[in-house]
């Protein structure tokens, strides 16, 4: 069904922000706003991949997911019928505003809404990085990965996995600090990443963009400190992906995670368990805790 992550919407006060912070340290390039003012950000050909919306707070907008055919969508509307998620088939107006050519769109159990998308918009030979980088991975992969926060990752598990289909690529398993579940729909070793936080809570905690050298992410984090980067963990290396990456705020709560050389998963690949999550390095900063998880939101009693 889905095969990789199209793109991102949130909503934030701090839109304004987010085109030095998104062409002179991302290495990202701006695309024309949207109709609302909304900032969007291109890493590739797709004619935007990131959409910041003006808004009176920080908020998830939308999850954008690709399909690979059109006949996919009924799939997935399927699928979620039966477990009781109503879908709903965007009109040409709604295609439009997100550049694609069909849509469908439900909320999830936990209040995050997604949207599911065939025909993404792309305009080929375009991209400029907003600063000397090789580039950004995408293709098939899509956009990267997002990494989401839920009391009952078990529920999560049976949502995600057990409806719509994505594949448990490994756990992460650290008792009384981290539980987490990686999921994969195309060769990167995950799309999606599912986090267990407190009851009453869910939140959607980072991006992971993946760039194309070792040195696009040491030039990065060269300059946290000269553009005053809200840091969250330190360059390191993760246990289960082997990213080489690091982690930091963003200007509208949620992380980006912007790393290089994950591995990919192949057709034998094999689900296990860590008891840690970096193999070195990627020590979370003080200053960090001050901060919220992520774009959080109170969930329904």
């Amino acid at each position: 069904m889905i095969k990789a992550l199209a793109y991102l919407g949130v909503n934030s006060p701090n839109h304004e922000q987010w085109p030095a912070f998104a062409t002179e340290f991302l290495g990202a390039q701006l695309a024309d706003p949207g109709p609302d003012g909304a900032v969007r950000i291109r890493i590739d050909d797709a004619v935007w991949r990131i959409q910041v919306h003006p808004a009176d707070q920080d908020s998830v907008a939308y999850f954008g997911w690709q399909v690979d055919h059109e006949e996919d969508l009924d799939v997935v509307i399927a699928a979620l019928a039966d477990a009781g998620v109503t879908a709903t088939r965007g009109g040409q107006d709604l295609a439009e505003a997100r550049n694609v050519n069909q849509i469908i769109s439900f909320d999830d159990p936990w209040g995050f809404h997604h949207e599911v998308v065939w025909g993404q918009e792309t305009a080929i030979g375009t991209f400029l990085p907003g600063r000397p980088i090789s580039g950004f991975v995408t293709g098939q992969q899509g956009l990267g990965h997002v990494l989401l926060l839920m009391p009952d990752i078990e529920k999560g598990h049976e949502f995600f996995s057990g409806v719509l289909g994505f594949e448990l690529s490994d756990k992460i398993i650290v008792p009384g600090r981290l539980n987490a579940r990686f999921y994969h729909v195309n060769a990167r070793h995950h799309t999606l990443a599912l986090g267990e936080c407190p009851p009453g809570v869910a939140g959607f905690n980072h991006l992971m963009l993946q760039v194309r050298s070792m040195d696009d992410v040491g030039t990065a984090y060269d300059m946290v400190e000269e553009k005053n980067i809200p840091l969250t963990l330190s360059l390191g290396r993760h246990s289960n992906d082997k990213m080489f990456s690091f982690y930091f705020s963003t200007p509208s709560s949620f992380h980006i995670e912007y790393g290089y050389d994950g591995v990919e998963v192949t057709e034998d690949w094999v689900p296990r368990v860590h008891n840690k999550s970096a193999i070195w390095g990627h020590v979370f900063q003080p200053e960090a805790a001050q901060r919220a998880p992520g774009i959080m939101h109170a969930l329904d009693a």
